[in-house]
């Protein structure tokens, strides 16, 4: 069982998994939300994934056709989770896990089409221009 949440606890999670995997994401959005360097992220598959406290807020961009959806604490400004609307997997943040050393490292890099020259990428890591083929 893996746990995290928020800042301020106001927002707690359970995933029923063992461990967690996933990339980092380079894209201009994942910038800004993270200040600027990429967002660390695991791959959840829906049914493993329980908020046990707390509602988060929510926001998808409303002038982007097929916008992510973007969970959040109200109260300290977490962002916890993204979600797209073609996909189930929940994109979790790794920073709110309670232990985020479960997590061993990204496995690829996506969107480095708009990554700055300050991110780095693990050599031999798969990259990609913008999503995988087949994501």
């Amino acid at each position: 069982m893996i746990e995290g949440g928020c800042h301020c606890g106001a927002i707690r999670y359970r995933i029923s998994a063992d461990r967690v995997t996933g990339g980092q994401c380079h894209c201009r959005a994942c910038q800004r939300y993270s200040g600027g360097g990429p967002n660390l992220f695991a791959l959840i598959e829906p049914d493993a994934f329980t908020y046990t406290k707390g509602t988060p807020k929510r926001f998808a961009h409303p002038d982007l056709p097929d916008a992510v959806t973007r969970s959040f604490c109200g109260n300290c400004g977490t962002l916890i989770a993204t979600s797209r609307p073609d996909r189930p997997e929940l994109v979790l943040r790794v920073g709110t896990l309670n232990d985020p050393s479960i997590f061993k490292g990204p496995r690829f890099a996506i969107f480095i089409e708009q990554g700055q020259s300050f991110h780095l990428i693990p050599e031999g890591m798969p990259t990609f221009e913008t999503l995988p083929p087949g994501a």
